[in-house]
């Protein structure tokens, strides 16, 4: 075999490789029900987690958490990737697998375009590859980052409907523990569904429920959460009427939630001001130029 044959198959190993990660990212696979609802039926101990159940993503993850986890100042977003519900192996195994991608793509490319006698220095390659890697390392934080801001503003607005509900509930004389479930028992949304699950992992560990919503919104970073526990503990512990409480935060909330919708709004038509005038000076260009033409000519 020729030198140019075992590049070509060099080159063709490392792109399958580069296409078969890609696809991995994108197309991640699901696992069937049978087995998993067999592994739930299972009451065997397990000492650790079978990482043969995983996908190359979880598994190159628990990977890097286990060996690379506590590397100092590297800070793993807790709060963004809990309000997201993704596990932190399976941030990591992203970010890993986009960093070899990036890793390999301008090597990859080199070779490529040396079969057609293009070279290029050594440095162009290498440089490429640690750009590509960090941009791409980088890249499942930020959108981790933004998917979590979105899921916060949800959530808030989920809160605001849920005090109206707690509210209603206590001016109808039911319990401080009652109307939080009540409440939380009305809606559909993934929000109230955590709420739910909070409340319910707090009945069934004999903490108090406001309690348990002030721990869900240190996880999650909601403060607006705790804003409610505050109040119901005063219910709850003091017996104080909260129902004028209830109510004011409420109001207060949707307000604050209505001026940052204001202030979106009013940051997107000002973005538009630059390409409107960019396309009004090409519309004044258009119509010049041929005038312009004619007075020389």
């Amino acid at each position: 075999m020729t030198f140019t044959a075992q590049l070509a198959v060099v080159c063709g190993a490392l792109a399958g490789l580069g296409i078969t990660l890609v696809v991995q990212f994108l197309f991640p696979s699901h696992p069937d029900l049978g087995d998993a609802l067999a592994r739930l039926r299972t009451q065997t101990v397990a000492t650790g987690p079978d990482i043969t159940q995983y996908g190359l993503q979880d598994r190159v993850g628990l990977a890097v958490q286990r060996r690379f986890g506590a590397l100092p100042g590297f800070r793993v977003p807790a709060r963004d990737l809990n309000i997201l519900r993704i596990p932190t192996y399976t941030w990591l195994g992203e970010k890993a697998l986009l960093f070899v991608v990036g890793l390999a793509f301008p090597p990859v490319l080199t070779l490529v375009m040396a079969l057609f006698g293009l070279t290029l220095p050594i440095y162009l390659p290498a440089g490429g590859s640690l750009l590509l890697g960090g941009l791409f390392f980088a890249v499942p934080s930020l959108t981790v980052k933004e998917r979590a801001a979105r899921a916060r503003e949800e959530f808030a607005r989920a809160v605001a409907a849920f005090i109206e509900l707690v509210a209603m509930e206590r001016l109808s004389g039911t319990g401080t523990a009652q109307s939080l479930e009540s409440a939380a028992a009305i809606g559909g949304t993934w929000a109230l569904e955590r709420i739910r699950e909070e409340l319910l992992r707090a009945r069934l560990s004999g903490t108090t429920p406001w309690e348990g919503l002030s721990e869900l919104s240190e996880e999650l970073g909601v403060p607006e959460l705790d804003d409610l526990a505050s109040i119901m503990r005063l219910a709850g512990e003091e017996g104080a009427q909260v129902y004028e409480a209830l109510r004011a935060r409420g109001r207060s909330l949707r307000t604050q939630l209505l001026a940052a919708e204001h202030a979106k709004a009013n940051a997107a038509s000002e973005s538009m001001v630059v390409p409107v005038a960019m396309l009004a000076f090409v519309f004044v260009f258009i119509l010049a130029v041929p005038a312009g033409i004619r007075i020389l000519g």
